[in-house]
């Protein structure tokens, strides 16, 4: 296999399929995608455990070039799982990728201007163009429990599912009570002897507005013009809660907040329990949660909440011990404990040029210019990078935004006779001031809530603090100023 490529891209979900996808058209075919699994495909090839399913209305959670004949609004992982297959087959994406390839390390080589891929077991890739797509939730995060690894039952990530354990009848606890915890719990709740879920602190929760499309509605929204009209109109619907997560809680409060608290005061009749799932953070400051069917769970005889009152104290051989004292004997422990998705960006060294690394300069917090590139660091993009989240609309719509401003710097390189393109440090400090300066409006910073939307300093990182299309308009004016090419300030 040829070792030297223009481009290299780490990772085969959404982002590095749009990456391949914008080579192609663009007449760059020397490319080689590197994906650390066997298969292709990402989150949604990933992520299969029971319930799982998007959260943002599918013909908008799709390629804006791509439309797809989905069953229903919101999309099972099944049917995405289908759908990314479908893009990489329809574009010739396996060819072009070489599976059970984990980078353990990137490096520029200054004098030949190029990156060095370091891939375990492998010799290593060269390439003049690294695009890291790996994504900001591929790194499973599992608490340290006093104990964990003594417990002699099944234990399992959500992120790895392990569909060869049969939980049926079975005594399980699910450690956490986030988006995927969600989607598990009302999944598993029938089937399962007890399930006991343990919840650090509760999500407010808004009814899920699922629609299974009737087949006349499939056959019209086949035609491209019907898609679009329905893309557009759940876009702009989406983009509206921005002025409640920014500009106006009177408006979070009417749209979201009164809302919330009607379906939790109607799904859950108990007071002692819906006291425990009861946020004291103002909605949005964390995920919100869009399900009809997880209130109702909790209710359930057989499913036991474990608050912040009556936590993990440790694992034992044979189950948990929580903070009360209780031993509760245990088939199966779940953990639904997250990502490392803020000061884990990138799960590899990486080191530029004069041999500075990217852990170094994201010392106090990650940042990038665009969320896509740092000084320091030529001919480096990074897809889903700081401050790239999208809390009220669909990520794919950033990530398209975001390979404007790629394909645009290296078409600059291509067409100017450059080597190196590299973002000026005045440039990046200036942008990230500007996030940061907006996201002191936005409820993820004043909200109340300590979410994974942080990072380790405190600052939110996760997130991008304005409108969809503010950013897209960024991304696709490329400002050559910001930039110097072959080490040379323009």
């Amino acid at each position: 296999m040829n070792r030297s490529y223009e481009v290299i891209i780490i990772g085969s979900g959404f982002g590095g399929q749009l990456a391949a996808i914008h080579l192609k058209r663009r007449g760059i075919e020397n490319f080689l995608m590197l994906e650390r699994r066997d298969y292709m495909g990402g989150t949604w090839s990933q992520n299969t455990y029971p319930g799982a399913a998007v959260d943002v209305q599918s013909p908008l959670y799709s390629l804006s070039f791509e439309p797809y004949d989905w069953s229903q609004m919101f999309a099972g992982q099944e049917e995405l799982r289908a759908y990314t297959q479908h893009v990489i087959d329809k574009h010739g994406l396996r060819q072009k990728t070489a599976v059970r390839s984990t980078v353990s390390k990137i490096e520029w080589d200054q004098q030949a201007q190029l990156w060095r891929i370091v891939v375990e077991g492998q010799e290593p890739y060269t390439a003049k163009f690294v695009i890291n797509a790996s994504g900001p939730l591929s790194t499973p995060v599992i608490p340290n429990f006093k104990g964990r690894d003594s417990f002699k039952g099944r234990a399992f990530h959500t992120n790895a599912w392990d569909h060869s354990f049969d939980y049926r009848n079975k005594r399980v606890a699910i450690i956490g009570s986030g988006a995927s915890a969600a989607q598990v719990i009302p999944e598993i709740a029938p089937d399962v002897a007890h399930l006991h879920v343990f919840q650090r602190t509760p999500h407010w929760v808004l009814p899920r507005p699922d629609y299974v499309f009737k087949p006349w509605q499939r056959a019209l929204l086949r035609k491209r013009w019907a898609y679009k009209a329905l893309r557009i109109l759940i876009y702009w619907v989406l983009e509206f809660r921005v002025l409640g997560l920014k500009y106006s809680k009177t408006l979070l409060d009417l749209l979201a907040t009164r809302q919330a608290r009607k379906n939790l005061e109607k799904q859950i009749p108990d007071e002692v329990l819906r006291k425990k799932v009861t946020p004291e953070f103002t909605i949005g400051c964390k995920r919100v949660i869009l399900s009809d069917t997880l209130y109702p769970a909790y209710c359930r005889d057989n499913v036991s909440l474990h608050d912040k009152n009556d936590g993990i104290r440790e694992i034992t051989e044979t189950g948990i011990v929580t903070e009360t004292g209780q031993a509760l004997e245990l088939d199966l422990i779940v953990y639904s404990t997250g990502y490392d998705a803020t000061d884990g960006v990138i799960s590899y060294p990486v080191v530029g040029r004069d041999g500075r690394t990217l852990a170094d300069f994201w010392a106090d917090y990650p940042r990038a210019y665009l969320g896509t590139c740092a000084p320091g660091f030529p001919n480096l993009f990074v897809v889903t990078g700081p401050n790239t989240g999208i809390g009220h609309t669909s990520a794919l719509f950033v990530i398209e935004s975001q390979m404007k401003y790629i394909m645009n710097s290296i078409e600059q390189v291509k067409q100017g006779q450059h080597s190196v393109i590299e973002i000026k440090a005045e440039a990046e400090d200036r942008y990230t001031h500007k996030i940061h300066q907006e996201m002191a409006r936005t409820v993820w910073q004043t909200g109340g809530c300590n979410s994974w939307y942080k990072s380790k300093s405190g600052k939110v990182i996760a997130m991008f603090p304005g409108f969809s299309f503010t950013f897209r308009r960024w991304a696709s004016r490329f400002r050559k100023k910001d930039h110097s090419f072959d080490g040379d300030l323009v």
